[in-house]
């Protein structure tokens, strides 16, 4: 049987390195411990969970909290680098399901033996909501992504400063008429509202308040109303902003049922810089968001809230995202922005 003293051997390493190197623990070159790595694969090595688990205490398992974020290719991304840094760092994933009445989030979890629980997403019901804040105010170590919890680490976008770059890009093109159709209620919303109202303060644009609308994330058929409403106004905006590029196409269905052209009578920007966004035609300018760097972030917060619990500080991460330029967007001379 191979042993963590035969890979040992193998490279020349004492056993506390080669253990430290198959951990992710500090004290081994990057060298050295790729070394490691490869040569316990090629030697078919296979640590034993049991025995890890009563000699560290821990099982190596992570919990993912999540409501419908695979179908969307955002959290889809962000998953993966979860789950490719977690196993970089001798972690296996388990998805929670949604809590039942006789066993909620933190039981499930405790059940599944997580030593950490990261939170994907936000915005369940009431009812799941009071399971998920039972278990952010629980013992168990707990990262949160585009969600707020007391004494918790959070990481998420630049939820303001991505729609103040958003307003001065449009801005830049000559569009002071600029709607916004913005996503229901909850930190993030509000947080890309202040960034809407910020730049438009700073910039001199004036905002009528019929310019701002609600509507759901992802839903197309909320943004294809919401877009009929804001052409209905007295003075048409030149430009609507979409909260993400899937709605986004409820407003670009809304506008050609009109007979309006993109970006000839209206130009159009979305939000989170899905690959879509590239393919349609024309081409969606939106703002990227950094997915991947915001999932192996918060995976490596959570692993070090696990192993060094007593020097872990909470805390907010912000991860920064960029603007996409795209043909959606018209420049407007000087007649035009009137």
């Amino acid at each position: 049987m191979v042993t963590i003293r035969t890979i040992s051997e193998k490279c020349g390493l004492s056993v506390a390195a080669v253990s430290k190197a198959l951990n992710g623990r500090p004290g081994v070159s990057p060298e050295k411990a790729e070394m490691v790595r490869q040569t316990a694969q090629e030697l078919g090595y296979f640590p034993n969970a049991a025995a890890r688990t009563l000699k560290t205490n821990r099982s190596m398992n992570i919990g993912i909290l999540f409501k419908n974020v695979l179908a969307h290719e955002y959290f889809s991304v962000i998953l993966e680098a979860v789950r490719d840094t977690a196993e970089k760092r001798g972690y296996d994933i388990t998805f929670l399901n949604n809590p039942s009445r006789e066993q909620g989030y933190y039981e499930h979890a405790k059940r599944r033996q997580c030593d950490g629980i990261l939170i994907v997403q936000p915005g369940y019901g009431e009812d799941a909501r009071a399971a998920v804040r039972r278990l952010a105010e629980s013992e168990l170590p707990v990262v949160a992504i585009d969600d707020v919890f007391p004494g918790r680490t959070t990481v998420t976008g630049e939820n303001v400063a991505s729609v103040e770059e958003i307003v001065r890009y449009l801005y830049g093109m000559g569009h002071t008429r600029i709607a916004f159709i913005h996503g229901e209620n909850g930190d993030v919303t509000s947080q890309r509202l202040a960034g809407f109202y910020r730049a438009c303060r700073d910039l001199g644009i004036a905002v009528p308040s019929e310019y701002v609308v609600p509507a759901r994330y992802q839903e197309p058929a909320d943004s294809a109303l919401a877009t009929r409403k804001l052409l209905q106004c007295r003075v048409r905006p030149t430009c609507i902003m979409y909260p993400d590029d899937i709605a986004y196409l409820g407003g670009q269905a809304e506008l050609e049922a009109q007979g309006l052209s993109i970006p000839g009578d209206v130009s159009c920007f979305g939000f989170d810089g899905i690959r879509m966004a590239g393919v349609l035609r024309p081409s969606l300018a939106t703002y990227r968001q950094n997915g991947w760097g915001i999932g192996a972030t918060a995976t490596e917060q959570l692993i070090s809230a696990i192993e060094d619990p007593k020097c872990y500080v909470p805390g907010v991460i912000t991860i920064s995202g960029s603007v996409q330029p795209g043909g959606t967007v018209k420049r407007l001379t000087g007649a035009e922005q009137k």
